[in-house]
């Protein structure tokens, strides 16, 4: 077991130059905006001595090069500088909305995955008949609708009028917040779970018409045994990637709900420093997201890994 895990090194090393990728692109960004970027922050009724101040406190007053090195070795200590707005470290604000998006995006695939894998058994199991046409169905409507449209209407039936849910917030215990955390969480699983149904019936089909199934069968197993003893591990493999593709996008997706919901995550945070240009907290939660994606690719390898023994990143990279 640990000798198929001995890719990891490799991945971490591999990941290095990503990781210095993005912070490049997140250095630029404050760059990137026309003319002085501390106008453009502080907005055009700005005073002189405000935006003096500020290009001091952002290190724009430096050369270039002199303000990426700066930017690099404060990333390394943790120091991501401080709100404009809050008035207080941006790295403070990260850790304190980060258990609350990871929360709501990993609610979210443990619905997706509710949702997902049922139908796509049913669907599978009689293709091309009325149970897979509407299944079908769901995953064309589930993927196109809005997501902020999907949140608003869950809002509407579950809690104005039915009232079984919060409107919004999040609530004080744990208990408090995985109940207020059900109505965005279904909200991105429905948008995930299309994805996760359609990798899922195909694979799923193809398990079903491998030899060891149909030998499974003339063993007597059959039905729900059947399936969770030799179709859905085998048939989730390839989903794996797609899960992990799917949970940057989760949290992507979770900018605009987190605002839906008023949950005090990453989004909401994100959103509150892009009205207010509060550019540190910008470039914070960019670079907390970019690598939190970097992260999840290495941990989907080590999961194909453990689920698939035909698997051998190790041998791969060898080759």
């Amino acid at each position: 077991m640990l000798h198929r895990l001995s890719f990891i090194p490799g991945r971490l090393l591999q990941a290095i130059p990503v990781v210095f990728g993005v912070t490049l692109l997140v250095f630029f960004m404050a760059h990137l905006l026309p003319g002085d970027p501390a106008l453009a922050i502080l907005g055009d009724k700005a005073t002189e001595d405000r935006i003096v101040a500020l290009r001091t406190q952002l290190g724009l007053d430096k050369p270039l090069l002199v303000q990426y090195g700066l930017f690099l070795s404060n990333i390394a200590r943790g120091n991501l500088g401080d709100s404009l707005t809050y008035q207080v470290p941006v790295s403070s604000l990260v850790l304190e909305a980060v258990p609350v998006t990871l929360s709501l995006v990993f609610f979210a695939l443990i619905l997706g995955l509710l949702i997902g894998i049922p139908l796509s058994g049913i669907a599978a199991v009689k293709p091309n008949r009325p149970a897979d046409l509407g299944v079908r169905a769901y995953t064309l409507v589930g993927q196109g609708m809005p997501q902020f449209w999907v949140g608003i209407m869950l809002i509407l039936f579950f809690s104005l009028k039915l009232r079984l849910f919060p409107v919004g917030g999040y609530g004080q215990t744990a208990a408090d917040h995985l109940y207020y955390l059900f109505l965005p969480a279904l909200t991105l699983a429905i948008a995930l779970s299309p994805t996760l149904i359609r990798s899922l019936r195909s694979s799923t089909i193809n398990v079903l018409g491998s030899e060891y199934v149909a030998t499974a069968r003339s063993k007597g197993s059959g039905g729900v045994a059947l399936f969770r003893q030799h179709v859905l591990r085998n048939a989730i493999i390839p989903t794996v990637s797609i899960m992990g593709v799917n949970l940057g996008y989760l949290v992507g997706g979770s900018i605009v709900i987190e605002k839906v919901f008023a949950l005090p995550g990453l989004g909401s945070l994100m959103l509150n420093a892009i009205f207010s240009r509060d550019f540190p907290t910008i470039q914070g939660v960019t670079l907390f997201v970019a690598l939190f994606v970097v992260v999840v690719g290495i941990l989907t390898d080590v999961v194909y890994t453990l689920l698939d023994p035909r698997v051998n990143f190790s041998s791969k990279e060898r080759e």
